[in-house]
């Protein structure tokens, strides 16, 4: 059985070499693509810890959520979830809530008022789920860039790598297969260096916004779904 030539000719590159024959704008462009890079990975670590930890306790909150009878303990349950968005869209409109009580406390209670009460606590609702969706989206758009520039800051590399190797060898006098193979070979590393950094920024770039865009509709969601417990309830 034939082996894959590409992983042996990833093993056979010398490295050292290619980094000892590049430029100073090679060199560069390789330090800047490791360094984003890294800068990538560690975002992805990150970001996935903080989306799983949003999912397991936005599962907890909708539990407790749903199984208590009263608002007072879900408050306090919910408090202990700080990582769950759900879990902060219902501490700003309880909170809301609870502002709209005391001030109503021997009020006359007309209708009017009602009807304001309940838009305040709308709005507390859909300002708390746009700042839970601006922090689950927060330097998210950095793996886009990654995703969409590195290539072509590899492919900038290369081309630089390839001038300088024909230059060489127009200066040497000699273009043989031989002496034209190695320099075009380890400029076309930087090419490599560019879809390394790319393309787990694009996987982990659309794998979070979908995520994202699921917490999104669980916020509008439940939104809709507190307003009208709180409509039965207590603007009857």
């Amino acid at each position: 059985m034939l082996m894959p030539r590409f992983p042996l000719a990833l093993g056979a590159m010398n490295y050292v070499q290619i980094l000892q024959d590049a430029s100073f704008l090679e060199l560069g462009v390789l330090g800047l693509l490791m360094v984003v890079s890294v800068a990538s990975w560690a975002l992805i670590a990150l970001k996935a810890t903080q989306l799983a930890r949003a999912r397991s306790q936005s599962l907890a909150f909708l539990d407790t959520f749903w199984k208590a009878s009263r608002l007072e303990t879900i408050y306090q349950d919910a408090q202990k979830l700080e990582g769950s968005p759900l879990s902060k869209v219902f501490c700003a409109g309880y909170e809301e809530l609870t502002k709209l009580a005391q001030a109503k406390e021997g009020a006359s209670g007309a209708m009017a008022e009602r009807l304001g009460g309940i838009e305040n606590v709308e709005r507390a609702l859909n300002r708390a789920s746009t700042n839970q969706l601006t922090d689950l989206e927060a330097r998210v758009s950095f793996l886009g860039t990654v995703g969409s520039a590195a290539p072509f800051v590899g492919l900038f590399g290369t081309v630089i790598g390839i001038l300088n190797a024909f230059n060489s060898i127009a200066e040497q006098g000699n273009a043989t297969l031989a002496t034209v193979a190695a320099p075009v070979g380890n400029a076309l590393f930087a090419t490599a260096a560019g879809l390394f950094a790319a393309i787990p920024a694009v996987v982990a770039y659309n794998s979070f916004i979908s995520r994202i865009k699921v917490f999104d509709t669980e916020m509008a969601n439940f939104s809709a779904d507190f307003l009208n417990i709180v409509k039965r309830h207590f603007f009857r």
